[in-house]
């Protein structure tokens, strides 16, 4: 008994030992995510996979829902069949409405996670810059979460299509807050610029390697196994953004200014031109996605696996454009929208060369060349949304965000829906002409943004709020002192050494440095 009393003491001594330890390295852990920089690097970890998974759900649904929903057309054609034959001539006519019916879902389909996040955007950029980065960003992982696993279990054509459009709606905050948190943590243009161009490169990973991951689970595994495996990975990053985020402590939310209405914004032209400019750049990826499979299978005989590794090759152009633009704005960062202009030229001559393509190797030149100009674009253009934003109104990011979100849905929402159409009335080569000369003859206008970098950054009145107050007389006066200049007034000294303030004249308040050269 005394044998076993001592081995139940030391058990117990083992035990707190080992708790102690975990307390000691959970302690650690905690300092370690604490650290500003690790703190910005763990960010954009979940902002990087939130953009990932979006962009994976988006488009692993491409081989996989087709053929899912033919089946289920065909099952129930069997069904009608068996239950009340008819002739013939009948029945051919019938499956000739139910073809161009198909075609219409699956367009409608595709194109409702754009649309509903097209809609939700104005509100879920306002909210963003009301409530902070952090809740919304859970939010969108929560609703993505929902959205993966219905899509899972999804039986039927309108379960499919509310999985589709709750995606859209977890896309409207998650994607937006999570570029808006990235904004405000990066507040270095080059290092801003880098992690943007970071989070773009997840981006393009997630929509070229999507497709075949789906294609390659779905036939082997079944439906429901890539839409699990996303789920998991959606839960742990959810996990983690509630961990290191802690979204619903009041820390920082209290201090947070009131940002610009995001109208205000819209009518901005600078931004107007920038927006613009993302809504032209991504029509001819936005527009080839849905029309692209039946040309191949037209006019080059392209096989099953060349029509699903079409996109591909293209994510290595990509990363490669967004590294090239990294790197150039760190140089020469006064050049962003002559970037930009490039990738908009390279994308209109890549357009309008794809129809000229004979063979699968020759059409992946111009869509590389297409997904290489676009990274050029984003790459450019993201930062100077943000860049803009704070010489010319209050940093806070979540409407800016919001409408850059929305010139990718207006794209995407019309690409699925229009493309098609254009295709059956005009055709494909007119379809990639009058994309490649509208990214063409849009470059010129990026010039409007030339001396967007010697604007002069205002004092925000997110720096005022965030400021320590007066802590003696000496910074009172000061404050006071700033205050004052603020309102037009500049400090003097008379004779008898009094000090006194005066109106400063307009040439004054002009040299001492506007909004914005």
């Amino acid at each position: 008994m005394r044998l076993t009393g001592q081995q139940s003491t030391n058990v117990a001594q083992s035990a707190a030992s080992k708790l102690s330890q975990m307390g000691e390295r959970t302690k650690q852990l905690g300092n370690v995510i604490q650290d500003p920089e690790r703190q910005k690097r763990i960010i954009l970890i979940i902002v990087c996979v939130a953009l990932l998974l979006d962009n994976m759900l988006y488009m692993v649904i491409v081989p996989i829902i087709p053929d899912y929903l033919e089946g289920l057309q065909k099952a129930a054609d069997q069904e009608q069949s068996a239950a009340a034959p008819h002739s013939n001539s009948t029945n051919s006519t019938i499956h000739r409405a139910a073809e161009g019916n198909f075609d219409l879902q699956i367009g409608v389909l595709f194109a409702s996670k754009a649309i509903l996040q097209l809609l939700v955007n104005p509100l879920s950029g306002t909210f963003i810059d009301r409530v902070g980065y952090d809740i919304p960003l859970f939010i969108g992982l929560n609703i993505m979460f929902l959205s993966t696993l219905t899509f899972a279990f999804a039986e039927n054509y309108a379960t499919l299509f509310l999985a589709r459009s709750i995606q859209g709606l977890g896309s409207a905050f998650a994607d937006t807050s999570g570029i808006a948190l990235i904004a405000d943590k990066f507040t270095e243009e080059s290092e801003r610029s880098k992690a943007l161009g970071i989070a773009l490169a997840f981006i393009s990973f997630g929509s070229l390697v999507a497709p075949p991951f789906g294609g390659v689970l779905y036939e082997f595994a079944g439906k429901q196994a890539p839409f699990l495996i996303l789920a998991c990975i959606c839960f742990t990053d959810g996990v983690l953004c509630l961990t290191v985020l802690k979204p619903f402590s009041n820390r920082e939310r209290e201090n947070m200014p009131v940002g610009t209405p995001i109208y205000k914004l819209m009518i901005d032209p600078y931004i107007a031109v920038v927006a613009g400019a993302l809504i032209v750049c991504n029509i001819p990826l936005a527009f080839l996605e849905p029309t692209i499979a039946n040309w191949m299978e037209e006019n080059m005989n392209a096989s099953e696996w060349e029509i699903g590794m079409t996109w591909f090759p293209a994510f290595f152009p990509h990363v490669l454009g967004v590294y090239l633009t990294v790197k150039l704005a760190a140089k020469y960062p006064h050049l962003q929208w002559f970037y930009g202009a490039i990738g908009m030229v390279f994308i209109g001559a890549s357009s309008c060369t794809v129809p000229a393509c004979k063979n699968f190797g020759q059409l992946m030149i111009p869509l590389c060349g297409i997904c290489f100009g676009i990274a050029f674009v984003d790459t450019a253009l993201l930062p100077t949304l943000g860049f803009l934003v704070d010489v010319r109104h209050v940093s806070v990011y979540g409407s800016v965000y919001a409408i850059a979100d929305i010139s990718y849905c207006v794209a995407y929402a019309l690409g699925p829906i229009v493309a098609g159409q254009i295709v059956h009335n005009l055709g494909f080569v007119q379809l990639n002409l009058g994309m490649g000369l509208a990214n063409v003859l849009y470059a010129p206008a990026l010039l409007l943004l030339k001396n967007v970098t010697q604007m002069k950054p205002s004092f925000s009145e997110r720096n005022m709020l965030l400021e320590d107050g007066p802590t003696g007389l000496y910074d009172t006066i000061k404050m006071e002192q700033r205050e004052k200049k603020r309102k037009g007034l500049c400090t003097t000294i008379d004779e008898s050494g009094i000090e006194t303030f005066v109106q400063r004249s307009h040439s004054e308040e002009e040299s001492s440095g506007g909004e914005y050269a």
